[in-house]
């Protein structure tokens, strides 16, 4: 089973029922994994309110008092990318930081047709944070989120393609967008469209698979390698591009690859030194290539797996405060909950997550189980000293937080 299908059949994944994706594509979850994800682009008219997730007001506040730094945010103009140095400056008295976004030239930027690119929105916009955790979850997938802010009648960037899926969430504003066919479907990570601008350039001159206009509410779903390209009409745009960052037969073949190479380390035979006068590996190949195949065979790469997706985001925020707090006063009927985002899985005896591994004792393996299933519990069904290690670890955080 898709992990997509997976987590719309487990309602547990993530929010409520599918609850976030089912806000960018509506009610038809089934058809949408079935006949969309990766296959084709989709729109959808009036899709959603986003306005709880992203704001004119929120761009100023992260532009203007928030302190960021690059690359936290790009710009554009014109299809090319201005150096950072042209919009940052020093942070001033008590900060030695050379490179905080400098508002008065983003603004003069921005006021002479350039689009600002606010980039992984997740890590400095709460409610992004948390919508792009559920929507990560039910996927099974890695997302971050991007905002692009374009003045009326300007485009940032020309006709190309992502290496990740996106879904385009038009929050403020009106944008036409252009999308063509993939010149090169399903592109890995290190298959930019840089590598084909001239049949990326070529392929934009046709005829659009789609050209529309999208407003408010409305979301756009492009798989990777679709082309696209989009320009604000009479008034400022801002809209929100979720990337979604796809595992792939190919990641998986290479760690299934990486396992069986790891386990040939062991055999003598494959760490022994080419006889004299072999011309070339001819001589040896049929005979490392059947070990390796067998090694291939045999080899478990789901542990590679799971530390590669865990490296891939970050837990639910974690406030060392209010952990304190919930350390110095924990009782028996303190509640606790296993914290957002962690990747938590048991392997043996060993609990792996985002946060770094813990051995524990078979004793331990009933309260863990039960906190891995999302249960709430007390610190007195657990176990008082088993809660304040987890705490204290980070791995566990007070039930209302």
């Amino acid at each position: 089973m898709s992990a997509l299908r997976a987590g719309l059949q487990h309602p547990g994944a993530g929010t409520t029922g599918g609850g976030v994706l089912n806000r960018l594509i509506g009610a038809d979850l089934e058809a949408f994994a079935r006949d969309v994800w990766a296959r084709r682009a989709q729109l959808t008219r009036g899709a959603d309110d986003f306005s709880d997730l992203f704001s004119a007001d929120a761009v100023d506040e992260l532009v203007s008092r928030r302190g960021l730094r690059t690359p936290f945010l790009r710009v554009a103009k014109d299809g090319s990318t201005l150096p950072g140095s042209s919009f940052t400056s020093p942070a001033g008295v008590g900060a030695t930081v050379s490179d905080q976004l400098d508002d008065t030239a983003v603004w003069r930027a921005f006021g002479s047709g350039a689009t600002l690119v606010l980039q992984a929105l997740q890590r400095t916009w709460q409610p992004l944070g948390d919508f792009v955790s559920g929507l990560g979850t039910e996927l099974g997938h890695p997302v971050q989120a991007n905002a692009y802010i374009t003045p009326p009648q300007s485009r940032g960037f020309d006709a190309h393609y992502d290496v990740h899926d996106v879904f385009v969430l038009q929050i403020q504003g009106t944008k036409r967008w252009l999308i063509h066919e993939p010149v090169h479907p399903d592109p890995l990570r290190d298959e930019p469209w840089t590598d084909r601008r001239s049949a990326v350039a070529e392929a934009a001159e046709g005829d659009p698979r789609i050209d529309s206009v999208l407003g408010p509410g409305d979301t756009l779903y492009l798989p990777r390698g679709w082309l696209h390209s989009a320009r604000a009409q009479g008034a400022v745009s801002i809209h929100l591009t979720l990337g979604i960052h796809n595992w792939t037969r190919h990641a998986l073949a290479e760690q299934l690859a990486e396992s069986a190479l790891a386990a040939l380390r062991d055999d003598p035979r494959m760490r022994g030194t080419l006889p004299l006068g072999v011309d070339g590996p001819a001589d040896e190949l049929d005979a490392v290539r059947e070990l390796l195949l067998a090694a291939v065979a045999t080899a478990d790469s789901a542990p590679l797996f799971h530390r590669a997706r865990r490296r891939q985001g970050r837990p639910a925020p974690l406030g060392p405060l209010a952990q304190h707090e919930a350390v110095a006063g924990l009782g028996p009927a303190s509640p606790v909950r296993l914290r957002d985002g962690l990747e938590a899985r048991l392997e043996g005896l060993r609990l792996s997550t985002r946060v770094g591994w813990l051995d524990f004792s078979r004793s331990d393996l009933r309260s863990l189980t039960r906190l891995l299933d999302g249960d709430v519990c007390t610190a007195g069904d657990l176990g008082t000293g088993l809660v304040e290690r987890l705490l204290r670890a980070g791995v566990l955080v007070p039930a209302g937080s």
